[in-house]
């Protein structure tokens, strides 16, 4: 196996034991990316060459002075480009933010930095990571490595088609409505949405501040959890991260069987009109497998899924507002020539934000405005409440829940404006989790016919370590291909290493 199909595990070892150096190690992803970058388009900034060479040089010379190393030290990482980097553009794929550099470091950046990471660059995404596709970029889309005809799903769907194109082996995404999870399932690879305020958000770009979360993309299980747990904890610089606790000593093993855990499978869910009927057997198929494996699989209900999606987009439309107020050319940023302020307002914001942005924009504002404000913030607040009700009364069933991880598979670029249900019910599997806090991971069941189909497990709050045991357990089964075809051959049936 090529060091660009390693484990980030794999390669930290590699490199810890010297058996590789991290400048080794930089040169094959280099080399990777250079090869399938202009296919893929996943990056919108590339750290240089040899300022990634010599931050590699230097942790080799760490290592040898006998520095103790980090849990990835040497292996390369990259980052969305809504999180700040000192030294690297930050852009939000928005035009409005062109030109700025932060002058500091996102808590998770200064995590992945004492870990012994190497940040090589900035992934694609929607614009200010409004939307399910990464067609709203406003420096164009990326290509889903499965399928060139089609998205990466979004809005991290940059950081995703990296990992799954070989460019990176880790990256981090942010995840407001499934915006982590969704394009993992578009790209075959694994994405995690924490519980809500265990990951720092302090340094990344808000869109929805109840609902936003930052999380791992990795091609294995392990390596999520790897990522996870070295960027989860408190952070006084974020104070909805209060109640994180620290990572533990070690990553949950497979389990040798499932036997006495209960999984749950809403019926709402698998019953929506929305549900592509070959994703749902994909994904009833990988249930059957966890069932063999010993799990207690039982259906059960979740009475106030199918209004997830219509509170979702009433609450996200006013934190996105009111979060977007900032960028008004004259604190950073873009800036045009105004003869007043408010003229100088309506030029930036005009020529600086995207369509969809404005319309979020617009529609956030408008429901602020409206007299009837109260009771639309009111019952779609109501939603959340009895959603999170609904599955805290399900969790005291059950260990687990299941669902399909997006309705459908990988679509055409240009689906979503075509076909209005697949647009309003994209995100429908993942919005529930942001809801209610829970966490929920993605992980890869099956191709429909040669793409990736997602699997979502739900855990209670605050209980990763359940989903990392039971989708290890099944990951270790189902042994799913890694490799993406970009050209190389058909890529399939290149199965992991131990």
């Amino acid at each position: 196996m090529t060091l660009i199909w390693e484990t980030a595990r794999r390669l930290r070892q590699k490199v810890v034991r010297r058996e590789v150096s991290a400048a080794e190690v930089v040169r094959a992803f280099l080399e990777r990316q250079e090869a399938v970058e202009p296919k893929v388009r996943a990056f919108l900034h590339r750290v240089p060459e040899e300022t990634l060479l010599e931050e590699a040089r230097a942790l080799d010379r760490r290592l040898a002075q006998g520095e103790e190393p980090g849990p990835l030290w040497g292996v390369p990482v990259a980052l969305k480009d809504n999180m700040a980097v000192e030294g690297m553009p930050m852009t939000a794929a928005s035009r409005i933010l062109e030109g700025y550099h932060p002058p500091y470091d996102a808590t998770v950046v200064k995590k992945l930095r004492e870990a012994g990471a190497l940040l090589v660059g900035k992934t694609n995404l929607d614009e200010w990571a409004m939307g399910s596709s990464t067609e709203t970029s406003a420096f164009g889309p990326t290509a889903n490595p499965w399928d060139r005809q089609r998205v990466p799903g979004g809005s991290s769907g940059g950081a995703a088609a990296a990992v799954a194109a070989g460019e990176v082996p880790l990256s981090l995404g942010t995840d407001t409505g499934g915006s982590i999870r969704q394009p993992a399932s578009f790209c075959g690879v694994v994405g995690l949405k924490a519980t809500y305020g265990y990951v720092s958000r302090y340094g990344v770009a808000s869109l929805a501040s109840s609902l936003d979360h930052v999380g791992p993309l990795a091609r294995t299980v392990e390596d999520a959890a790897l990522l996870y747990y070295v960027i989860r904890g408190r952070d006084s610089l974020d104070g909805q991260t209060w109640g994180a606790p620290e990572a533990p000593g070690h990553i949950p093993e497979p389990l040798e069987s499932l036997k006495g855990w209960r999984l749950g499978l809403p019926k709402e869910a698998f019953a929506h009109p929305a549900l592509d009927p070959q994703v749902k057997e994909t994904v009833l198929a990988a249930v059957d497998l966890l069932a063999s494996l010993g799990a207690e699989v039982e259906e059960c209900s979740l009475p106030t899924f199918g209004l997830s999606v219509e509170a979702y987009q009433v609450l996200m439309a006013m934190e996105a507002a009111s979060n977007l107020a900032r960028y008004d050319g004259i604190r950073y940023g873009r800036r045009m020539a105004g003869r007043t302020v408010q003229e100088l307002y309506e030029k930036t914001r005009g020529e600086g934000l995207g369509t969809e942005v404005k319309r979020r924009i617009l529609l956030g504002t408008y429901l602020a405005q409206a007299p009837q404000y109260p009771l639309l913030w009111e019952r779609a607040d109501k939603v959340r409440r009895l959603l999170r009700k609904e599955m805290e009364d399900l969790f005291h069933r059950y260990h687990l829940l299941i669902t399909p991880t997006s309705p459908t598979v990988a679509f055409p670029f240009g689906a979503l404006e075509e076909n209005p249900d697949l647009r309003a019910y994209a995100d429908i599997y993942t919005i529930p989790a942001n809801l209610t806090g829970v966490p929920a991971l993605s992980l890869p069941c099956g191709f429909e016919p040669h793409l990736p189909v997602g699997l979502q497990l739900l855990a209670p709050w605050g209980q990763e370590e359940k989903l990392f045991q039971v989708a290890r357990t099944y990951e270790e089964e189902a042994r799913w291909p890694l490799k993406p075809p970009l050209g190389e051959g058909t890529g399939l049936g290149g199965k992991l290493e131990p």
